[in-house]
């Protein structure tokens, strides 16, 4: 394990049957950007830290090994927020609970969603709208890691400006952050490091 402080998320030799094995290290306010071709072992990647897909190796958050907290927990401090988020109520206020609610009625606007959008049934909510809804959720939770699974995917440019600019002030609040994206331009924006998936390794961007 290792004694530095300053490390918020290391992996050591994470790996499953179909990708890895992975090490790496992020400091609190870093951001990693992954790309690379559909099917390279990008999510894999993320629910693997997340501890939604079986996996080998060790992870660790604030050099606390994963193993020893409870999964539930776990996933509540390294959120993964899917590329299709799940919706399990009928209504998208019925996802936020308590004070998250009140979260998510103050950002909303900030990501050019109408805050009268909380109260309606998710059926009604476009895809770009679900994608924005469902990254206000993820930031809810307060986690000292977040982990992006094209969370701009549906998005115009104007609103995908928006949601970097909430990452950007979570970064700058010393969130850690790895993005999977499709596009080098927004790896180039917000990763302090760019990796590239292929065949289920991580190389360095060219």
């Amino acid at each position: 394990m290792s004694g530095d402080s300053a490390v918020r998320l290391r992996l050591a030799a994470l790996r499953s049957a179909l990708a890895g094995p992975f090490d790496l290290s992020l400091k609190p306010g870093e951001c990693l950007a992954v790309t690379g071709p559909s099917g390279a072992g990008k999510s894999l990647l993320l629910r693997m830290i997340a501890d939604l897909d079986p996996s080998q190796g060790d992870v660790f958050l604030d050099n606390t090994e994963r193993r020893t907290i409870p999964a539930t927990v776990w996933r509540r401090r390294v959120v993964y927020n899917a590329a299709e988020p799940g919706w399990w109520h009928e209504n998208v206020a019925d996802h936020f609970q308590g004070a998250a609610l009140q979260f998510a009625r103050d950002l909303a606007p900030r990501l050019a969603l109408a805050p009268g959008l909380l109260d309606a049934p998710v059926v009604q909510l476009s895809t770009g709208e679900r994608q924005r809804m469902a990254l206000i959720r993820a930031l809810s939770l307060a986690s000292p890691v977040l982990l992006l699974d094209e969370a701009t995917g549906a998005l115009d440019q104007e609103s995908t400006d928006l949601v970097e600019m909430v990452l950007r002030a979570r970064l700058a609040d010393g969130v850690t952050i790895i993005m999977v994206t499709h596009s080098a331009q927004q790896a180039a924006r917000l990763g302090d490091r760019h990796l590239v998936m292929q065949a289920g390794r991580l190389l360095p961007a060219a």
